[in-house]
């Protein structure tokens, strides 16, 4: 005989003492039709956010925060959520300052915004930085950061902490003094300079060009996380492109916006300018548009290591 609408109610109760629920009520929300990230498309205008980070700079003494970091929180979200899945902050040193050594489980990488004088000390290779180098923290392995000469240091840091909301196994070990022992290096596996990198960008003669951040065995910077640069000259837009890895953009130089084709069919339309930041939530079919009258360089990671290594990794054809 068919249940009535009171039964039905009366045995849904009746399943919570027992600590079981169905699944029928909530199937269409955990196996959609398509990919459905919490995360909605942001920019974080770095001409905003500038005197902040030189306020915390300034009220924030560094034995108070070990990283001096503004958190990238996708508005949809909560720390330590850029997108369901990357973590962006950006982080300022003020000069005579260290951020004392420590070592994680997390994987993370630097994209070196602005100063000179800074430095990176990993696993005893103290690296300086220069704007628009990126600079590897592989997982577990000692790490501080140091400012020499006049002003401040500012870089992106790009983390996979979000995963460790789901996979909470995230931990840090801090070293008994504030730096450890390292020798200066002019060169490493761990950093790869913009000017290699823009060389590369230059020299391929299309109106849209694509530079992959790898490892010297041809491997992704992570097993979760990897980069890219992009150069999109002026009037002129890069592919269409559509993955179900999420994207945090850094402008290294350039104006113009990103365009993302919302499920509705309607457009969101992100506007950037040099040093914004500003994120594409996954399965967000969108491009790149140069707006300016010079060519413009951008910086990004993504999580596609993760779920290719997953065999979950999806990418639709322009």
């Amino acid at each position: 005989m068919p249940s009535t609408s009171h039964e039905k109610v009366e045995f849904l109760k009746s399943l919570k003492p027992e600590n079981v629920e169905p699944l029928w009520t909530v199937m269409s929300a955990m196996v959609p039709p398509v990919p459905m990230p919490k995360a909605v498309p942001t920019v974080w205008d770095y001409k905003k956010l500038r005197p902040l980070l030189v306020e915390s700079g300034r009220l924030v003494p560094a034995e108070e925060s070990e990283r001096r970091v503004l958190m990238l929180i996708n508005p949809a979200l909560k720390a330590p959520q850029t997108t369901d899945t990357l973590y962006a902050g950006l982080q300022y040193i003020n000069t005579g300052e260290v951020a004392p050594a420590h070592r994680h489980s997390a994987f993370a990488l630097r994209f070196i915004i602005e100063g000179e004088g800074g430095y990176t000390a990993v696993e005893g290779q103290r690296i300086y930085m220069n704007r628009g180098d990126v600079i590897l923290t592989p997982r577990w392995e000692w790490h501080d950061h140091g400012k020499e000469g006049d002003g401040p240091m500012i870089w992106l840091d790009g983390l996979d902490l979000p995963l460790f909301q789901a996979i909470p196994v995230n931990f840090a070990e801090h070293y008994h003094d504030d730096c450890y022992p390292a020798e200066t290096v002019a060169e490493s596996n761990i950093k790869f300079p913009w000017k290699a990198t823009q060389e590369h960008l230059d020299s391929v003669k299309d109106d849209y060009a694509v530079f992959n951040y790898t490892r010297e065995s041809g491997a992704p910077l992570s097993s979760i996380l990897t980069a890219q640069a992009e150069r999109v000259n002026a009037g002129k837009s890069s592919e269409w492109r559509q993955e179900n890895s999420s994207f945090v953009y850094h402008v290294y130089e350039g104006t113009g916006y990103t365009v993302i084709k919302e499920d509705n069919g309607e457009d969101t339309v992100l506007k950037w300018d040099g040093k914004d930041t500003f994120c594409v939530p996954a399965w967000k079919k969108f491009k790149l548009v140069n707006g300016g009258a010079e060519s413009a360089y951008l910086f990004s990671f993504n999580d596609s290591p993760l779920l290719k290594s997953l065999e979950i990794h999806r990418a639709k054809q322009a």
